[in-house]
């Protein structure tokens, strides 16, 4: 179907290629930039791989869900085992997460959303409060401290003064999916306001899947004096998902839609209501201050409140979380009307957190005895330190250097005691050079680590696992940057070896309790690349107004190295739940009236689902379609319609699969051809 449209495409094409194109469409289109370095700063002398989902890209795929968003971007994976139960990989780091996100750090605005345990609920985020993502691949400890994936950024309350609006939707699709979102912004003077609220629930495609979510945003941002600000974030969200289980490949084979049923000495998923409860309150207030005219500092503080209830197959678990952070750094530039200019930034991050966990019998959703309890606490801070020089904006130079540290104590049923990880430092070297106005190249070297987490130290099997050791490791690449044609064409390619040690995996034993080891090293090579090009840049006249191509390949040759257990030698084997191969293209036209069109196409390569790779899941091919009509403004309102499918090939596939699941309990299946739709209100 793709190949299709191309052909339509430029089919079309000619029909207006013998007049002179209006001034419109030769104008430059804006200049993308980077936020996320404490500083906004243009993207193409960055010396960093970074993916940026913009508010644009988000429109067009995020009305119902971030993953595909997420996976245009190459080396990044989002998965959704079923409604709600998401999870994020950044090369490769799915690894170690049964769910969430573990060894991705995350951030919301300038707030940590990772905790100090090191977990992420990113499924409490509802898809349309999101303005913009920005994706830093590899370990950057520069900045952001602990982690051996990478670095998200997600915008939240937007960085843009935009003008004063009320907006509003509706949509609704297949197995009683629903969703109702309503945002006003406010802005006066100096002082810019945002609150959004929406709901969005799900039956889901197989049986016990059912999603409803609650979502409660307000943001502040204020500037006086000496354009010094406030800024204000808090958001809460009510998420209640039920989680089916995984199926053995004969259970898929033979009713995809079914849950987990029975097996041996444990009941199935819908017997013991298996499903995740999760009510989190998060804050965070930041204090800018231009101390100087070249002198900044900012002091962020933030905290989170989590309810969370998990009854699964073997137990039913509490936890009642919280988390306190302080986020600060002073920022000094120098040399910007000179042929050498530079900036330095130096500063700390420290989070503190406090869990109470419990497990009880789950006797068919409902918590009865307990079996264990454990008060956990939790810290890590790290210092940081981060130069960057460019000269004659040809040769950009950065030299950064973090150092981490991490404790936790525990006291329970079964023992008592605590463990402080020595410190570890991440350095981070890397430069830019331009050899031409519109081409940069790039060369990085960098060091991950990344303690476990809490959810790994002490897992579902309630035993805690005082053994288990940080990963590490260095990763070395290299890749260029192309901004040409007016903005018109924009490309991205990077090459990277990341040899890690120590690398945490996730293993299930014969009771379905889940436990963390160290599996020796992996050696990762990968190759990512992404283009976007304007085929046909915007204008107001023909039959087609505007054509952007979009599109990213991933290439991971990611292995064991030294990984034995008693039983095995895992030495060589593929990564696990790591396909070789992942192709995105996407085709987006803008038509006459209102009317534009979206058609995208992701081609995944079969993946091991066990350390031993000896089962895989198949490969597979979504297609994708939307369409949207937005009808004339009338006055300062605004109607826009929309509809899309997903899945358009009908595929039979499981997208989210639990790795190294005991039994081979390893498939979740994704839902057949699927229709959405719904419609946006907007004021001004």
């Amino acid at each position: 179907m793709l190949a299709a449209v191309g052909i339509l495409i430029f089919a079309a094409s000619p029909l207006q290629g013998q007049s002179v194109a209006p001034p419109d469409s030769l104008r430059p289109l804006p200049e993308v930039a980077v936020q996320g370095y404490l500083s906004r700063q243009p993207l193409l002398p960055t010396p960093a791989s970074i993916g940026i989902v913009d508010a644009e890209q988000l429109l067009r795929r995020a009305a119902l869900s971030l993953l595909p968003a997420f996976n245009l971007v190459p080396g990044v994976r989002m998965e959704e085992r079923s409604p709600g139960s998401y999870r994020l990989s950044i090369r490769g780091s799915l690894l170690r997460s049964p769910f969430g996100v573990r060894n991705v750090k995350v951030y919301a605005d300038e707030f940590p959303l990772t905790d100090a345990g090191g977990n992420t609920y990113l499924n409490l985020i509802d898809a349309r409060a999101v303005e913009r993502v920005e994706v830093l691949k590899g370990p950057d400890g520069s900045l952001f401290g602990a982690n051996s994936g990478g670095v998200v950024l997600l915008d939240l309350s937007g960085r843009k003064k935009d003008s004063s609006a009320i907006s509003a939707g509706l949509s609704g699709g297949s197995y009683g999916l629903f969703r109702e979102h309503a945002a006003v912004k406010y802005t006066r003077g100096r002082s810019r306001f945002s609150f959004n609220q929406a709901y969005q629930r799900s039956d889901g495609y197989r049986q016990h899947t059912a999603l409803r979510r609650h979502y409660l945003q307000a943001a502040e941002h204020g500037t006086y004096r000496n354009n010094n600000s406030l800024k204000l974030l808090a958001f809460y969200s009510d998420l209640h998902y039920e989680t089916p289980g995984g199926l053995t490949r004969a259970q898929y084979d033979a009713d995809p839609q079914q849950a987990r049923p029975a097996a041996g000495p444990n009941p199935g998923a819908v017997e013991q209501d298996a499903g995740v409860y999760n009510r989190t309150f998060f804050g965070g207030l930041s204090h800018e201050l231009h101390l100087a005219d070249r002198l900044l500092y900012v002091v962020s503080v933030f905290g989170s409140h989590t309810d969370f209830k998990n009854p699964f197959i073997t137990n039913y678990e509490t936890r009642k979380e919280k988390n306190l952070g302080l986020r600060t750094f002073f920022g000094l530039y120098g040399g910007e009307n000179s042929a050498l200019h530079w900036k330095w930034n130096l500063g700390l991050e420290g989070q503190k957190g406090w869990q109470d966990i419990a497990n009880y019998r789950n006797e068919g959703g409902i918590a009865g005895a307990q079996l264990a309890g454990d008060e956990l606490k939790i810290s890590q801070i790290f210092y940081f330190s981060r130069l960057t020089a460019t000269l004659r904006d040809r040769l950009t130079a950065e030299a950064a250097l973090s150092l981490n540290e991490y404790r936790y104590a525990y006291a329970g049923s079964a023992s008592a005691g605590s463990r402080r990880l020595a410190g570890q430092w991440m350095p981070r070297f890397a430069l830019s050079y331009r050899p031409a106005s519109a081409l940069a190249l790039r060369a990085t070297l960098s060091r991950g680590y990344s303690p476990p987490t809490l959810a790994e130290i002490r897992p579902s099997g309630n035993a805690i696992n005082t053994a288990l050791q940080p990963e590490s490791g260095w990763n070395k690449e290299a890749g260029l940057r192309l901004t040409a044609w007016k903005g018109r064409l924009e490309a991205d390619a990077s090459v990277f070896r990341y040899d890690l040690t120590d690398a945490i995996v996730r293993r299930t034993d014969p009771a379905d309790a889940e436990y963390f080891v160290n599996a020796g090293g992996t050696r990762q090579t990968g190759f990512e690349a992404f283009v976007s090009a304007w085929l046909l840049a915007p204008r107001s006249t023909g039959f087609i107004r505007a054509i952007q191509m979009t599109g990213s390949f991933t290439y991971s040759h990611f292995l064991f190295s030294n990984y034995r257990d008693a039983t095995a030698d895992y030495s060589g084997k593929r990564l696990t739940g790591v396909p070789q191969t992942v192709r995105v293209l996407g085709i987006w036209l803008r038509l006459p009236q209102g009317f534009s069109l979206l058609v995208e196409s992701n081609a995944t390569a079969r993946l091991p689902l066990n350390d031993a790779n000896t089962e895989y899941a198949g490969k597979y091919h979504l297609l994708q379609a939307r369409a949207d009509w937005s009808g004339p403004q009338i006055k300062k309102a605004g109607l826009t319609l929309f509809a899309g499918a997903d899945n358009l090939l009908d595929e039979k596939y499981s997208p989210g699969n639990d790795i190294n699941a005991f039994g081979g309990r390893y498939f979740n299946a994704a839902a057949p051809l699927n229709f959405y739709g719904g419609l946006n209100f907007q004021l001004r």
